[in-house]
């Protein structure tokens, strides 16, 4: 520790030592410095912030709404292009001196270099210019900048209007081309279908159509057989059922004839035996010889003397039995011509399959033709719409957020901090120079670096004893060395008093 403090108290004697070349070497890197600041053109930077709203709420209603983000990417990404910057340059003052195509090419790699389109957020963009041009007076440079930002802007905003409507035309135009040659195809497969179907009627719609008939036929056909056998099963029983039922009700007080009697006889004969009474009674007797006589009359009588009053559910079976019957015709007759049509079908595409597979390219190729056609058509009334819609009104919206303004002070180079850091630089020279020279020179500074540099004790030293005269010399001199200083940091104040006036002047 204690040597390096010996080395840097030597080091300040070697410098003070020779201050006054110190100070020179700081007067003229200071002066050289300053100069040079002054002539570094200031460059001034204008910002617009524009947002942009991809949200089209009426073009999402109509259901034409593309991708706009996709699209302000695009713009956003080619608004530096060398034709946009070519078109700032010769729109503003930065193309007034631009004669050649090789000064017009240098001035846009330099424009390029200053102009900075940043996305902030995802609908938020920034656009930011540097201009600074030494042939142009600081107030005019400030105007420059902001022009250029507005000139970008209008780009900005040509370029996606003009771009989407150009885009839109062109592609109607595309499609009204291909919606033609469709036309021509579509309508060439429709003559070829209808002479095809005029020939062969049963291969209407191809063999996938065909083989959908035949399904669908002996799908109807087992659902006709199933409604048949319930019909028939329906009959049997209305069958049995009339068999069972007696066509007239004998009994009550109109009854006539030996059948009503006899059935008279039996109902008696039955209730004297319900009361408990036995064959030998000679109720039960009596009336058993009566049934027995009925029935002999009845026998000889027939069936065609039956008589009494006639019976609605005979009546009423023998109606559910016609109908049903009709029901069983009428089936059996559409069955039969299910089964004919199938044969018929299958006849047809067993017979000649070339046949059913020119049926199924013909209709492939129609149906194929068609849908495209129509969807062509679709797509172009989409794009018709769309451009009636950036005509009338921009499917997107620009908005502002800060319009481009004339800057008030110069946004590089930074003066006051370059003027001081050449006052520090030139400070750091001179004293490296004095430290220089005074290493060039075989004395030491201190006695303890003669003895480490000799090897030998040093057994003492003289000091400097100086007269008044020399005294009042020296003290003249540090005065003069410290006016020296004093007016090296005056000047320094009055650059930085010249560069606030002139910022202040300029806003």
């Amino acid at each position: 520790m204690n040597e390096v403090f010996e080395e840097l108290r030597a080091a300040l004697y070697s410098v003070w030592h020779r201050r006054w070349l110190a100070l020179a070497v700081t007067w003229g890197v200071c002066l050289l410095g300053w100069l040079i600041v002054a002539m570094i053109p200031n460059t001034y930077e204008s910002k617009a912030r524009i947002f942009v709203d991809v949200d089209d709420v009426l073009s999402e209603q109509l259901g034409i709404a593309g991708d706009g983000r996709e699209e302000i990417t695009r713009v956003r990404q080619t608004l530096l292009s060398s034709v946009n910057l070519e078109k700032v340059i010769s729109s503003t003052k930065l193309g007034e001196e631009i004669t050649e195509r090789s000064a017009m090419d240098t001035a846009i790699a330099d424009l390029a270099k200053k102009v900075k389109v940043e996305s902030e957020e995802d609908n938020l963009f920034s656009i930011t210019a540097e201009v600074g041009m030494a042939s142009l007076s600081d107030a005019e440079n400030a105007v420059l900048a902001r022009n250029v930002v507005q000139k970008l802007l209008d780009i900005f905003r040509e370029e996606h209007i003009s771009g989407n409507r150009a885009e839109i035309s062109g592609a109607i135009a595309d499609l009204n081309d291909q919606l033609e040659e469709r036309k021509l195809e579509l309508e060439a497969a429709e003559e070829r279908r209808l002479s095809f179907e005029s020939q062969y009627p049963d291969l209407v719609g191809g063999s996938q159509t065909l083989i959908t008939r035949v399904q669908q036929a002996r799908t109807e056909l087992r659902d006709i057989d199933a409604d048949l056998a319930a019909a028939q099963s329906a009959l049997g029983a209305i069958t049995s059922q009339i068999a069972n039922t007696p066509r007239t009700l004998i009994g009550g007080e109109n009854a006539v004839g030996p059948q009503a009697a006899l059935m008279q006889a039996q109902s008696q004969l039955a209730e004297l035996r319900s009361r408990g009474l036995t064959d030998q009674h000679p109720d039960v007797k009596a009336t058993s010889r009566q049934v027995e006589i009925l029935t002999r009359q009845a026998a000889a009588a027939g069936p065609n003397q039956v008589s009494g009053n006639p019976n609605p559910a005979y009546s009423s079976l023998i109606a559910m039995r016609a109908d049903r019957q009709a029901s069983i015709e009428s089936l059996q007759a559409r069955r039969a011509a299910l089964q004919s049509t199938i044969a018929s079908l299958m006849a047809s595409q067993a017979s000649e399959p070339a046949v059913a597979a020119e049926a199924n390219r013909i209709s492939r190729d129609y149906d194929v033709l068609r849908t495209n056609y129509e969807n062509l058509l679709k797509d172009r009334e989409k794009l018709r719409t769309r451009g009636d819609v950036v005509d009338e009104t921009s499917q997107y919206k620009f908005d502002l957020v800060d319009p481009p303004v004339v800057p008030q002070a110069p946004a590089a180079p930074n003066r006051p901090l370059l003027l001081l850091g050449v006052l520090l630089l030139g400070c750091g020279a001179g004293a490296g120079v004095a430290y220089a020279v005074g290493q060039l020179r075989s004395s030491f500074a201190t006695t303890q670096k003669l003895e480490k540099s000799m090897g030998l004790p040093v057994i003492g030293s003289v000091s400097l004893t100086l007269s008044d005269s020399a005294r009042a010399l020296r003290g003249r001199r540090l005065k003069q060395f410290v006016g020296g200083c004093a007016a090296l940091v005056g000047v320094l104040v009055v650059l930085l008093a010249i560069e606030i006036v002139s910022v202040g002047t300029i806003a």
